[in-house]
Parts: structure tokens; C-alpha cells; sequence
């Protein structure tokens, strides 16, 4: 399948992310001091669960959003991470033994339609190299009625924050990939970011995959977008 404007090849993104897992969590919390968790907990509360509930997070990396969503579940519920990253499913393994992670593309997910209560993706959407096909294939394995959760960075519009923005993600971005021995995953992130639609254009896209009820909250003075709709 073609990359979309600005994406990389899936095989480029797919390594890019084994080379990158050792780091990653470490990275995540020094570039959002530590408010990603934050961010994932607010996903979690949107996709409306509860106890018995099967959940699937896609592109779940190294697990953080399935944790948050596996204590909304309960024992009763399960959760199930998905990643095309090996590297990153034996960390999320090591992290949240008793989740189930499992291999999956998000494009074409290995699951049976109408399969879970609800389907997140936590700053995974923009490696998407189909967005439309992604968000289709999480509206498809939910049940009617089920939510689809896209937290995700945005850019912001409006100084003094966009400035801010521009600066940490085109200067300081790759400075630190460059100190985690990866600097072209670095310098993918902020070309991920700025192709990536606003929260209008991915409102649409996500209504375009058959989703209702979308809304979306912007949070951290309008960096981080948090998207949710409902399966007819």
C-alpha cells in the first residue's frame, strides 16, 4: 500500500520502532515531563469500559494506554495490545505480564468484526501509512455502540504556544535523538506530527469510517488532541 505525504515506508517504520524501544519510555516522559500518563488515563476514562469488557489498543508500543485500560476492565475484562514492533511488544510483555500483546498491523487487524467493547490508539495514529484504512479497521473489530479513542498531538495555531511548539519539535526533538543514539526516529517524529490533520480533519476522517457522536478535547493548552466516537 502507498505511504501517505511525509510517511515512511511501513518496513522503515516498523525497525524504526525496534531500534527506538529500548528508549522509549525514557524519552516519553522527558519530552511531556512525565504528563503522557495523564493523557492515557483521560483515553482510557473516554472509552467508556467497565468490568467484563474486551478492549483492544492498537499500536500499544510498550503497553502504557493497555495498562491504564486494564484496570478499568477489572480481572473479569481483558485487554489486548497490538503492535507490528516485536521489540516493543517484549517490553510491553516484561511491563504488563498479564495483558495479552499480541502481533498485529493496524491496517489490516487480525480480529473478527464487532469483537471489542472499545479500540484505542495512543500516539500511534500518525504511523499510520493509511489513516483511513487504521481508523476503518478499529471501527470495524468494535461492537455497535462501542467507542474508538485517538489520543494524539496536534499543532497548535495560535503563538505564544505554536512558537513553543516549533522550537521543541524542529530543534530539541532531534537534539535528544541524537543523545538516545537515534536521530533519524527523531526527526521522523515532528514530520509525523506536521502532516499529521488537525482535530477537524481527523473529526472528518473518522466520520468518513462510519463513527458517530465524534468529539474531541484538546488538553496541554492545545498540543494533545483526544478524539472519541461511537460505532453505529
Amino acid at each position: 500500500m502507498a505511504t501517505s505525504p511525509g510517511t515512511l515506508p511501513e518496513p522503515q517504520v516498523r525497525a524504526m520502532f525496534d531500534r527506538i524501544a529500548g528508549v522509549y519510555d525514557l524519552i516519553n516522559t522527558v519530552m511531556t515531563a512525565g504528563l503522557h500518563h495523564r493523557w492515557r488515563a483521560r483515553a482510557a476514562d473516554l472509552a467508556n469500559v467497565g468490568a467484563g469488557d474486551r478492549v483492544l489498543d492498537v499500536a500499544t508500543g510498550t503497553g502504557d494506554l493497555a495498562v491504564e485500560l486494564s484496570g478499568r476492565v477489572g480481572p473479569t475484562g481483558e485487554v489486548v495490545g497490538s503492535d507490528f514492533s516485536e521489540e516493543m511488544l517484549s517490553r510491553a510483555r516484561v511491563k504488563a505480564p498479564g495483558l495479552a500483546f499480541e502481533w498485529g498491523n493496524a491496517l489490516d487487524l487480525p480480529y473478527a468484526t464487532a469483537t471489542f467493547n472499545a479500540a484505542t490508539v495512543g500516539f500511534g495514529a500518525r504511523n499510520f501509512s493509511d489513516l483511513e484504512q487504521g481508523i476503518s479497521e478499529m471501527a470495524r473489530v468494535v461492537k455497535p455502540g462501542g467507542r474508538v479513542v485517538i489520543l494524539e498531538i496536534t499543532t497548535p495555531q495560535k503563538p505564544p504556544l505554536s512558537t513553543f511548539f516549533s522550537v521543541w519539535f524542529d530543534r530539541v526533538v532531534p537534539v535528544i535523538g541524537k543523545v538516545a543514539g537515534d536521530p533519524d526516529a527523531y526527526d521522523y517524529l515532528p514530520n509525523s506530527v506536521k502532516r499529521f490533520p488537525g482535530p477537524e480533519g481527523l473529526g472528518a476522517a473518522m466520520e468518513r469510517a462510519g463513527l458517530q457522536d465524534i468529539r474531541w478535547i484538546l488538553t496541554a493548552g492545545g498540543i494533545i488532541a483526544l478524539h472519541v466516537g461511537t460505532r453505529a
